[in-house]
C-alpha cells in the first residue's frame, strides 16, 4: 500500500459476524510542503419525499423520522475527516442526494456550522469557490433559501427534468413545472446567484419538438449552466422493471443521437457551451465541483452512499442509513468499499473520465504513465483505432479531444482506451 504516512488509517475490523473497512484512529501525518490535502468536499442526503423511477442514486423515503439523528452523525463524520484537508481552504462543496433540500432548515444549521468550524471557508466565504446544493423545486422556501445563504452557499442545482406534465409522470417525478421558476427566484433573492438545471432527454414517447420546448423553457430562465442527460435504464430502478414489462418502449437510438446534437446547437446559440459529454455552461460557470471528479483530484466524503478519493485511495461509505448511524468509529463511517492505490487503475480512471471533457486527455501525461505499466504502445495504438473512426480528432496531438460525434461514443472511446491497460492473460 502507498503512502503509509498519509493513509495509515485504512484497517480491516471486525463487527460481528460482518467484516467493514473503517477510517480510524488518527489523522494523517503529511510532510510539509510535500503533499496538499484535498480541497473538495461531497456531502450525501439521502432523503427523498419519494423515490423517482429512474434514479439509482443511495435515496430513501424516510418514514422514522431520522434526520435529527442524521445530522448529528453527519457532524461527527465531518469532525473526523477535517484534518485530511490539512487546513487548506476548500476550493468546492457539493452537497447530493436524494434530496438535500428536504432536510429541515434547523438541520442545515448545523450542518452549516460544523463546515465553517471544522474547515477553511475563506475562498468559498469571499466567492472564489464553489458550494453547491442540490434542490427540488417543490422544497426551497424563503427560509431554507436564506440558511443556505448565511451559510456560504453560492450555487444551487436543481433537478427539473422535463416542463411537461406526461414525462414528468413517466419519470415518477412529482413536482409541479411550475415551481422550477418560483423556487429560483427565492434562491437568487436570498443571494444565492448561480443556478443550475437538469434535463431529461430521450424520455419514452418524448418528441423531438417537446424536448425543444423543454429546453427553450429552461433557457428563458435565470441560469447559468445547464445538464442535459439522455434518461438511461439502469440495473435495479423501477424504470427498468417496467421497461421489461412492456409498459413502454426505450427511445431510439437514432433519434436519442438527434436530440443530443439539437440541445448543443440550442445551447450554444444562447451562450451556454459543452465542457463535458452532458454539461454546458456560460463562460467561467462550469460546475468547478465536477471538474474535481473528472479530472481525479482528492475529495472528501461524507454521509451514506457517499464516495472519496484522497492520494490514490478510493472508498465508498455504506450505503445504508441504519448502519451509517449505528456505527461510529472515532465519527468515521462504516465503508462498503475501500481500494488501495494502483497505478493502473487510476489511469484507467483518468481516462475514463478525462475524454468526456471538452478539453480532453492529456496525452503526453497518459502515455508517460502507460510506459511504466509497458502499455504506451498500445495506448497509441487505441488513440489510433479512434482517430480512425472519426472519433478524435489526432492520435499524435498533445491532447485527445473528442469530436463532435465522438462526443455520442465516448464511452466506447473510453471502453477502447482502458482495454489498451489491460495485462493480457
Amino acid at each position: 500500500m502507498a503512502d503509509d504516512t498519509a493513509f495509515s488509517l485504512l484497517k480491516q475490523r471486525s463487527t460481528g459476524s460482518s467484516r467493514a473497512v473503517f477510517l480510524h484512529e488518527h489523522p494523517p501525518t503529511l510532510p510539509n510542503n510535500q503533499v496538499t490535502g484535498p480541497r473538495s468536499l461531497y456531502i450525501h442526503i439521502p432523503f427523498c419525499s419519494h423515490k423517482c423511477h429512474y434514479c439509482d442514486f443511495y435515496s430513501i423515503v424516510d418514514k422514522r423520522d431520522r434526520q435529527d439523528a442524521f445530522a448529528s452523525r453527519l457532524v461527527r463524520e465531518l469532525r473526523a475527516q477535517a484534518p485530511f484537508a490539512q487546513n487548506q481552504p476548500l476550493t468546492s462543496i457539493f452537497v447530493g442526494g436524494g434530496t438535500p433540500s428536504l432536510m429541515r432548515p434547523g438541520l442545515w444549521v448545523q450542518l452549516l456550522e460544523a463546515l465553517h468550524d471544522q474547515f477553511d471557508m475563506s475562498l468559498i466565504g469571499c466567492g472564489k469557490g464553489e458550494f453547491s446544493v442540490e434542490c427540488n423545486p417543490e422544497t426551497v422556501t424563503p427560509e431554507l433559501a436564506a440558511v443556505l445563504r448565511a451559510g456560504s452557499v453560492n450555487r444551487a442545482s436543481l433537478g427539473g427534468q422535463s416542463f411537461n406534465t406526461k414525462h414528468l409522470k413517466t419519470l415518477e417525478r412529482w413536482h409541479d413545472p411550475e415551481k422550477v421558476p418560483v423556487a429560483i427566484e427565492l434562491l437568487q433573492s436570498a443571494g444565492i446567484t448561480r443556478c443550475s438545471l437538469d434535463l431529461i432527454y430521450a424520455i419514452p414517447d418524448q418528441t423531438m419538438d417537446e424536448w425543444d420546448r423543454d429546453l427553450r423553457t429552461a433557457l428563458a430562465l435565470p441560469i447559468e449552466h445547464l445538464s442535459a442527460y439522455g434518461l438511461t435504464f439502469e440495473p435495479g430502478t423501477a424504470m427498468t422493471a417496467r421497461l421489461a414489462r412492456g409498459e413502454f418502449t426505450q427511445t431510439p437510438d437514432d433519434l436519442e443521437a438527434d436530440m443530443y446534437r439539437h440541445a448543443l446547437s440550442v445551447l450554444k446559440e444562447h451562450g451556454l457551451h459543452r465542457y463535458e459529454v452532458s454539461n454546458h455552461a456560460r463562460p467561467g460557470a462550469s460546475c468547478a465541483h465536477n471538474l474535481a471528479y473528472w479530472r481525479q483530484d482528492d475529495w472528501l466524503a461524507v454521509g451514506p452512499s457517499a464516495s472519496g478519493h484522497f492520494q490514490g485511495h478510493r472508498w465508498k461509505n455504506t450505503p445504508r442509513l441504519d448502519d451509517y448511524l449505528g456505527m461510529d468509529d472515532e465519527g468515521f463511517a462504516p465503508l462498503c468499499d475501500h481500494e488501495p492505490p494502483d497505478d493502473r487503475r487510476e489511469l484507467m480512471d483518468l481516462l475514463m473520465t478525462t475524454i468526456r471533457l471538452s478539453e480532453g486527455v492529456d496525452a503526453t501525461r497518459a502515455l508517460a504513465r502507460a510506459d511504466p505499466l509497458s502499455a504506451a504502445d498500445k495506448l497509441q495504438r487505441a488513440a489510433i483505432m479512434v482517430a480512425d473512426q472519426g472519433w478524435i480528432s489526432d492520435a499524435h496531438a498533445e491532447r485527445w479531444v473528442l469530436s463532435d460525434d465522438g462526443f455520442l461514443f465516448a464511452d466506447r472511446v473510453a471502453r477502447e482506451f482502458i482495454g489498451a491497460l489491460i495485462i493480457d492473460d
